[in-house]
């Protein structure tokens, strides 16, 4: 009987198989990695709390490497197999999406690792939007785009095939792991022949420039890789020193001593030469603009209250300023961001008792010493020295910052108007199961961790 290989195994491999892709494909992303490690480096020697906390808590050799990627499908039923395929990978849809609400035509979620063994084995996440053709007001176009959706088959049939002996056997031997990672590779490559005629791809485009993107070719090439850095102002600074053109602002909460949330930025769409073919078969030249680079900053996951009070300055804050298209009002929306999350802590211990944020909790050296305590809390065992805390790592996604990373890299002027219409139970019929609350995932790690504090100390008093 041969041995499984783990899930964390095999997301590992693909994800360092679809970044080796994606580099050849997209040269200018190796060229943004190569920032992010230098900005990552410089941070980590000049703030020696910071590379110890990270010691502590996550493995330093993988903060530059990718988090997350993103793809764009068309149909229900890819969305159902999608979800089988990162199963096998120990990837599972965690939180509902909506994105008409700031004029994409999409709704999405995050297929990821969930508990904090995997995460931190290997926390790569891929972020999953599924295509509202029912927000195509023209009713012709929206069937034609459907006609087209239907004839494609984004996954070879050897990914198929070693999806369902998975789910057959309970997991995959190191050679059909490795096979594999190969085949549902080719699920994610870029075609540069289109499989519309130019005259249907520029009316799609007219539609929506995402829903374009998404029709026009045989499968859901990646649109974008993301590194995690940890000083994502620099990096945003220092782009156009490498060669590379920023979106105008960087999209999440301001900057801040402790980190909130999520802060996204990206360089921007590259302009690609595709091919589309006329009436006569023969092949004529054109263009696309899908595929960028994509940075992010991960903070504190927050709690239902934090999270409201999150939303509300974020309300606030573009009340004041709406980011503009052109980034003309840059520094004007940032004054205003920065100017309305004043209001919210921006120290660990106040976040803390504030119940605004997640954080996990362990023994310090005194706690594991052990000084003969029988008895007590949480709160008298952090006052005595017992026990410390960490911000738990948001894993997850901000719909109007999600948004905003797609609309930069449509070109200026592609939000459009569509009627809010979140539906996520038909989301979760489409795919087959349904997605995970952020919320429940993130208490069930800080109250695991207080469990074990509990545990650790009740056997050291047992042992006494």
């Amino acid at each position: 009987m041969s041995v499984h290989l783990s899930p964390d195994e095999i997301r590992s491999a693909l994800s360092a198989a679809m970044s080796r892709m994606y580099r050849e494909e997209v040269p200018a992303y190796g060229t943004l990695m190569e920032l992010v490690a230098t900005v990552n480096a410089e941070t980590l020697a000049a703030d020696a709390h910071l590379k110890e906390r990270l010691e502590e808590t996550e493995s330093l050799a993988r903060i530059s490497e990718e988090r997350h990627g993103a793809i764009r499908l068309g149909l229900p039923q890819e969305l159902a197999t999608m979800r089988r395929v990162f199963a096998v990978m120990g990837m599972f849809p965690v939180g509902y999406y909506d994105l008409s609400t700031a004029g994409v035509p999409v709704h999405s979620t995050a297929f990821r690792p969930v508990g904090a063994e995997a995460l931190s084995r290997n926390p790569f996440r891929v972020f999953t939007s599924l295509l509202r053709l029912d927000l195509i007001a023209d009713e012709a176009l929206r069937e034609e785009a459907r006609a087209i959706l239907e004839q494609r088959q984004i996954f070879t049939a050897g990914a198929i095939e070693l999806t369902e002996k998975a789910e057959r056997e309970g997991g995959l031997s190191a050679a059909d792991a490795e096979r594999f990672v190969t085949e549902v590779l080719e699920t994610f490559r870029w075609h540069d022949r289109a499989s519309v005629s130019a005259d249907l791809y520029h009316r799609l485009h007219d539609a929506h420039r995402l829903i374009a993107d998404v029709v026009s070719f045989k499968g859901p090439h990646i649109n974008h890789l993301t590194p995690r850095t940890l000083d994502i102002d620099a990096v945003q600074a220092r782009m156009p020193d490498y060669g590379i053109a920023p979106k105008a602002v960087v999209e999440g909460p301001p900057t801040r001593k402790c980190p909130i949330l999520l802060r996204q930025t990206s360089f921007k769409a590259l302009e690609e030469a595709v091919s589309f073919q006329s009436a006569d078969g023969d092949w004529q030249t054109g263009s696309h603009t899908a595929r960028f680079g994509e940075i992010e900053q991960r903070g504190i996951a927050l709690t239902p209250k934090g999270r409201a009070l999150y939303d509300a300055l974020l309300t606030e804050s573009r009340k004041l300023v709406r980011p503009s298209a052109d980034g003309s009002n840059a520094r004007a929306y940032e004054a205003a961001l920065a100017e309305a999350f004043a209001s919210f802590p921006d120290d660990w211990a106040s976040i803390r008792a504030a119940g605004l944020g997640y954080f996990t909790y362990a023994l310090t050296i005194k706690g594991r010493a052990h000084q003969g305590i029988t008895g007590g809390d949480l709160e008298s065992w952090i006052a005595e020295g017992l026990v410390c805390f960490d911000p738990i790592v948001y894993e997850d996604f901000l719909p109007v910052s999600a948004a905003g990373i797609f609309q930069s890299n449509l070109g200026d002027g592609a939000q459009q108007d569509f009627v809010a219409s979140p539906n996520q139970q038909r989301f979760e019929a489409d795919l087959g199961a349904r997605v995970l609350n952020e919320f429940d995932h993130y208490a069930a790690i800080e109250a695991g961790s207080i469990a074990a504090c509990r545990q650790a100390l009740a056997m050291r008093i047992a042992a006494e």
